[in-house]
């Protein structure tokens, strides 16, 4: 099948297994057309870690095929998604493991929760997410493993990528990683990927979460990336409004919030090969050092 990438993907072609991936994917998605009998249209344009496309089953229910980027972040996507059980995300229709494809509910009309004005949005967050932090555990990888994940990681990229931030920014990271992993509440699915362009309109409820990428770990992590994400304004004053409403109102540790926040988003601040500098100043602000 011909299969034009969108423009979101091309940083895929940088990469050996990229590459390897992206010249899978014709055939991978003749597949999935073929096993659940699909109409499918030209992909998302907004496509960045898979490949997603509108589809229609036989019956006439509208839905998305997505083909993962295999990428350890996504691997428990479908999991989480039966888990939840389209109590405040997506459901899952079906699920192909070995070609990492996942065929998931639409929604209609889809717009992205950042439509809305920043308190509004905040509005719907805290309505949400208390729904989707639900007691897991196996197969799910636990908050502590992922975060001695990022701790042994940061500071070999930080070095290899010309230390493009301040080393006291490293420290602080580091250390907020070490207090915080150890000392958790309970342990429920949380969702390192939850901002408000992962949150979309829909029919059966009025805004549905998308895109999961789940943990098992405490809730304060939850609202992670809520706080340091840009969807909803980009600032000092709108990223510790974040962090106050959302903790606050959900009767969370602010100090435990802002320290999963500065762990977390200098972690993904450095790709492999590129420096995210928007998400180093976003870390400054939570520290208080811009």
């Amino acid at each position: 099948m011909h299969l034009e990438i969108p423009e979101g993907l091309r940083w895929t072609e940088r990469h050996p297994a990229g590459r390897e991936w992206l010249a899978t994917l014709p055939e991978r998605l003749a597949g999935c057309v073929a096993r659940w009998e699909l109409r499918v249209g030209p992909p998302f344009a907004y496509a960045f870690a898979s490949l997603a496309l509108p589809a229609e089953l036989p019956d006439g229910t509208r839905a998305v095929l997505k083909l993962q980027y295999p990428d350890d972040d996504s691997v428990h996507e479908a999991t989480a998604l039966a888990h939840w059980a389209g109590r405040g995300a997506i459901r899952l229709l079906a699920h192909d493991a070995e070609r990492r494809a996942l065929l998931v509910e639409r929604c209609d009309p889809g717009t992205p929760l950042h439509g809305l004005s920043p308190d509004a949005a905040l509005d719907v967050a805290i309505g949400l997410l208390p729904r989707l932090g639900v007691p897991a555990g196996p197969p799910f990888t636990p908050l502590a493993e992922e975060a001695a994940g990022w701790a042994e990681r940061m500071p070999a990229k930080w070095e290899r990528l010309n230390r493009p931030y301040e080393r006291r920014l490293l420290d602080a990271a580091l250390g907020m990683l070490a207090d915080l992993t150890p000392s958790q509440g309970a342990q429920v699915l949380v969702n390192q990927d939850l901002h408000a362009g992962n949150v979309l309109s829909a029919g059966r409820e009025p805004w549905l979460v998308i895109d999961p990428k789940p943990l098992v770990g405490e809730r304060e992590f939850a609202v992670v990336p809520l706080v340091r994400g840009p969807e909803l304004g980009r600032s000092p004053a709108a990223v510790r409004h974040r962090l106050d409403r959302l903790s606050a109102e959900l009767g969370l540790d602010r100090d435990r919030v802002r320290g999963w926040a500065v762990g977390q988003t200098l972690a993904w601040s450095i790709g492999e090969d590129q420096v995210f500098p928007q998400q180093i100043e976003t870390v400054r602000w939570l520290l208080g050092v811009a």
